[in-house]
């Protein structure tokens, strides 16, 4: 049986985009008390599913798919740039495939301007007409009104004319930077991109009886399955060591570990993988928000994502990946590094900040354990001696030297020079991701 908040979120998912919703209606609509409607609204703008705009209220807007990540709601752009949304408010749950600066002549501008544009311009009242008639929105730079007419025809035509406070830079600034964000978060791999589904996925139910586990594990040789009740909701895990001694009519309810560890769809493989580690596990059951099982994740389908990963070129650069960038191997034998500090990476006093300085060793050791063909890993814990500030535009030298390595873990000493000079120590331990 579903719950109040899940009955919410469903009804909100059939509502039309555009539509408006407050936490009264809800309420009323579907006899739920204000508080439980409010935190359901919360929840749907977390999905995002909702966009809740000052002085506009609350709308449904579209939902994107991954890959488009890049586009932004017209919505989303009200609350980037902290804007007043003067007409075509139901046009807000629509996306920009692009913005343009109306910095030219009328004639001239209108070249660039094409439909599911946001023009980006002043207060010119022939240009937000002419806009508006070629299917753009229009974003009022310097905090200017429009008249009526042009809200009329922004209603009639359902595109936003927002205003902004902001100049034309700065907003442009802030889009860019909002889409940039949306690009790293595109490339961020999550359990979702890489989960097997719940109808390639072999499971239990706790009414099955030891003997259904052996002929399970026989065909698929697999070493664990999830545990289902009679609602699909996960409840258990079994593996080989929950059967030893165990005959075949014994009940799985009986023999499962309860209450196993699970992630949903939006961890991060990163995460996933991190605690498998520390859990000594190989698989993880990946459930939905009231528990319900969607399916697997494998030890195997995690290394391979992080391995593919790695290979991928970022469209939004993190200083992760311009710390990455740098660090060249030119003694894959005595494991010796060479970095160049770029301005990205310094704090507001020309040094080398602190995090991107950790991010150098611990990305060094990690390389180094991959020529010694020991694959993913991740920092278990570090200790860091940051022993002279490293300037803008220096060339550094980091010796990596492994101090012990086992199957599951690595110790390592880093040391990092400035020429000849030492200026930093870090000692790692790694865990190692075994296949």
């Amino acid at each position: 049986m579903t719950t109040k908040h899940e009955q919410i979120l469903a009804y909100i998912e059939k509502l039309p985009v555009g539509d408006k919703i407050s936490v009264r209606q809800i309420a009323k609509d579907l006899v739920v008390s204000e508080g439980t409607a409010y935190r359901a609204i919360k929840e749907a703008e977390t999905r995002r599913l909702v966009s809740t705009i000052e002085r506009v209220g609350t709308i449904r807007i579209e939902l994107k798919k991954k890959e488009h990540f890049e586009r932004l709601t017209f919505a989303e752009v009200v609350n980037i740039v902290d804007g007043q949304v003067l007409g075509g408010k139901t046009g807000l749950y629509k996306t920009l495939n692009k913005f343009v600066i109306g910095a030219m002549q009328l004639e001239d501008m209108m070249r660039y301007v094409e439909p599911g544009n946001l023009l980006i311009v002043g207060n010119r009242l022939k240009v937000h007409e002419t806009a508006l008639q070629a299917g753009a929105a229009i974003l009022v730079t310097g905090g200017f009104d429009v008249p009526e007419p042009t809200k009329k025809l922004a209603d009639e035509f359902e595109l936003p004319v927002i205003s902004t406070s902001y100049d034309s830079f700065t907003v442009a600034t802030m889009i860019n930077r909002a889409i940039d964000d949306q690009l790293i978060k595109k490339d961020v791999l999550l359990i979702e991109d890489i989960y097997i589904p719940l109808e390639k996925t072999s499971f239990l139910r706790t009414s099955d009886h030891v003997k259904q586990y052996r002929e399970l594990n026989d065909e698929t040789t697999h070493g664990g399955f999830p545990v289902v009740d009679k609602a699909n909701k996960l409840v258990g895990i079994v593996t080989a060591r929950d059967v030893i001694g165990k005959e075949n009519h014994e009940l799985i309810e009986k023999v499962m570990t309860r209450t196993p560890i699970s992630i949903t769809m939006k961890t991060s493989v990163a995460s996933a993988s991190h605690r498998m580690i520390w859990e000594g596990i190989d698989l993880l059951p990946v459930v939905g928000d009231n528990n319900n099982l969607e399916g697997v994740i494998s030890r195997q389908d995690v290394l391979k994502a992080l391995q593919a990963a790695s290979r991928q070129p970022q469209n939004g650069e993190t200083i992760d990946d311009i710390v990455k960038q740098q660090i060249k191997a030119i003694s894959s034998e005595e494991f010796i590094f060479e970095f160049e500090v770029t301005p990205q990476m310094t704090d507001h006093f020309g040094a080398m900040s602190y995090g991107a300085f950790t991010i150098l060793v611990t990305e060094t050791g990690s390389q180094t354990l991959k020529i010694r063909k020991r694959g993913e890993s991740v920092v278990e814990n570090m200790t860091i001696y940051y022993t002279k500030p490293i300037q803008l535009e220096s060339i550094l030298r980091v010796h990596a030297r492994v101090l012990e390595m086992s199957r599951k873990v690595a110790k390592m000493d880093l040391e990092v020079f400035n020429e000849k000079q030492l200026v930093g120590k870090a000692m790692v331990t790694y865990q190692l991701l075994e296949r």
